[in-house]
């Protein structure tokens, strides 16, 4: 395709972006990620930009030295995290932001090619080097058959870090981690990622538990719901999702505090 390797533009725990040309970046995967997450991700993005969710275009696939690139439209704006450091946004504003793009994501047809909750869960423990104890891997498996699966699409990663504020509006980037779920998962994943992940490496840790809570309160809204039953219906994913960002790139340290939970969770629905 035509382009060149620009200045790096940014970077993930999966991937780099890099200017390829004008108006175009390109996402590059790290080395040593299995093929099917940048196979998954180009079709995802394709999927949900033809259904009409605020997504960059996909302009073409590209491989450099090995590495699996997506090519697409590049998105001139600051993200959402960026301007709720600076203050230009409040958090009820980025939690509005946030609960409307959810709204929309799960009104979307579910694209073929997304993993159940525990078609992803089993991907993932697949490769967790040792990450998360046998027996919890198990029960989580267990649990997830247990409740409802829903059968809605979700992103499962809403931070404001993946929200590009446009001209034309927001846009929601990262979609490696999609699966099919009821909504109450996305709003579990919002949760533990702002409120539990967030504040162990916010400059303010109050500002992702501000968002999150605006977010949690103004989709409760639009959904015709209380809070309160919002939060009901979200508890018991919230093991989950702890285990999901235990495989996934929480540090060692929020890791081990993450294990303690899910288990404390698990024995108490035992006994229970």
């Amino acid at each position: 395709m035509q382009g060149s390797l620009g200045e790096k533009i940014g970077e993930g725990a999966y991937s780099e972006a890099y200017a390829w040309a004008p108006g175009q970046v390109v996402k590059l995967f790290k080395p040593g990620l299995p093929r099917r997450m940048p196979w998954f991700e180009v079709r995802m993005i394709r999927a949900v930009h033809a259904a009409g969710v605020p997504v960059p275009e996909v302009f073409g696939e590209v491989t450099l030295d090995g590495r699996f690139g997506i090519v697409l439209q590049r998105l001139d704006g600051p993200t959402l995290l960026q301007l709720t450091r600076t203050g230009a946004v409040t958090f009820e504003q980025a939690g509005a932001i946030i609960a409307a793009l959810a709204m929309s994501i799960h009104k979307t047809p579910l694209p073929p090619e997304v993993l159940s909750m525990h078609e992803y869960m089993e991907a993932q423990l697949e490769h967790d080097d040792g990450k998360l104890p046998k027996h919890i891997a198990t029960e989580i498996l267990a649990l997830i058959d247990r409740l409802p699966p829903g059968d809605g699409l979700c992103h499962t990663d809403l931070s404001p870090g993946n929200v590009i504020m446009t001209a034309e509006g927001p846009k929601l980037v990262d979609w490696v981690s999609a699966m099919r779920g009821p909504a109450v998962l996305e709003l579990g994943f919002l949760r533990v990622i702002l409120s539990e992940l967030g504040p162990e490496v916010a400059d303010n840790p109050e500002r992702p538990r501000a968002t999150n809570a605006a977010a949690q309160s103004e989709y409760a809204r639009l959904n015709g719901m209380s809070l309160a039953d919002l939060t009901a219906a979200m508890e018991p994913y919230l093991p989950i999702v702890r285990t999901f960002a235990v495989l996934g790139n929480a540090v060692p340290s929020l890791r081990e505090r993450l294990i303690q939970r899910i288990e404390a969770t698990l024995r108490s629905e035992t006994e229970w």
